[in-house]
């Protein structure tokens, strides 16, 4: 990060820069110390993952969750990049397009964002202006009902809306089908939502750092605390928030345990350092032993959605190519897109995959 932009009440402004202010010092002397969170982090990026750890705390354990909201949504640290992205406001749903400049492809992307299904803001309208610009395609991005004020299926019913309002104008095989942490599981649900219903699959699924489970799977979703934004706790809690009276199910409403076989190629990227890390990995070996086309790259040295990151870090930088090389290779005509997706990464690289 390198520079901000605040919003919202004053109150709210002054209380995140103080706190923003207060992690700079105390990082600084950790570091000073030796006393790093991960020694092949600098200073700034320890503090970006310490204040938005901080941010998503003192928002999801405060009695008035608008107003946790309102502290979370008032200070957004930013790259230096800048994305030449036009948003326009979607007619048929409550949804935002992001219309990049360089755009050179008639294929949408289709992209839930994250936010634990329940946080939406200027981080988000960023985020998606990101994938844009890298794509360099159109984004659609529906601002689905959040949790927990609308649990399940409010947002399932929200991306197969945004589902049917894209396919009017645009042919499956020139949708990617795409979302970040719980957009992720949002995204993978939806393809259950159009196998249910006989309905045509995208061109691609892609994943970044999905929720793939919303209960507790995995030593990462507690032994990565240190070195994530997000914490274990609160994966846990959003999936309270998804199906607060367990009506539905963990099995149901998790895509770890579904079948992907026949259904879209899936394209997973996670972070080695993400409390979600070990779930993400579950899910890719389970799906190719059940016969689905899935790919799963992770870099190790990184956090949760490390793609915001954009051109500050190398492993942000390649993923995000990895993900423009991807989009572009599923929505070529003819729609034939054979495995992999992507050439695999030698090395820091977990691939699975169907033998089709």
């Amino acid at each position: 990060m390198s520079s901000f932009e605040t919003q919202g009440p004053l109150r709210h402004r002054l209380a995140s820069f103080l706190t923003l202010n207060r992690f700079v010092l105390q990082v600084a002397a950790r570091h000073a110390v030796g006393r790093k969170m991960a020694a092949d982090w600098d200073i700034l990026t320890e503090v970006g993952i310490r204040f938005v750890r901080h941010q998503f705390t003192y928002a999801m354990t405060h009695n008035d969750l608008d107003t946790g909201r309102a502290r979370w949504n008032s200070l957004l640290p930013k790259t230096p990049d800048i994305y030449d992205v036009t948003i326009r406001q979607a007619q048929d749903q409550p949804a935002r397009w992001f219309i990049p400049a360089s755009c050179d492809t008639d294929a949408v992307a289709l992209y839930c964002h994250g936010g634990g299904y329940a946080f939406r803001g200027a981080i988000t309208d960023r985020f998606a202006a990101m994938l844009a610009h890298h794509l360099r395609a159109r984004v659609y991005m529906p601002l689905y009902r959040l949790t927990p004020e609308h649990p399940h299926p409010a947002q399932a019913e929200d991306a197969l809306t945004a589902w049917h309002n894209l396919t009017r104008h645009t042919p499956p095989d020139q949708i990617v089908v795409m979302g970040d942490s719980a957009g992720g599981h949002m995204a993978l649900m939806l393809l259950q939502s159009l196998k249910c219903r006989e309905l045509d699959q995208p061109a691609l699924c892609i994943g970044m750092c999905s929720w793939t489970d919303i209960g507790a799977r995995g030593t990462s979703l507690t032994a990565n605390d240190p070195t994530d934004l997000v914490q274990g706790w609160m994966a846990l809690q959003f999936g309270r928030w998804l199906d607060p009276d367990g009506t539905f199910g963990r099995r149901a409403l998790s895509p770890v345990d579904q079948g992907f076989s026949g259904l879209a190629p899936l394209y997973l990227q996670a972070g080695g350092r993400e409390v979600l890390h070990d779930m993400i990995v579950a899910f890719a070996e389970a799906q190719a032993a059940r016969g689905a086309n899935v790919m799963l790259d992770v870099w190790p040295d990184m956090p949760h959605n490390f793609h915001a990151y954009d051109s500050t870090k190398a492993s942000s930088r390649d993923a995000l190519a990895r993900l423009a090389q991807a989009f572009h290779t599923a929505t070529q005509r003819p729609s034939t897109t054979p495995h992999p997706i992507v050439t695999p990464r030698d090395g820091v690289t977990r691939v699975a995959r169907s033998s089709a």
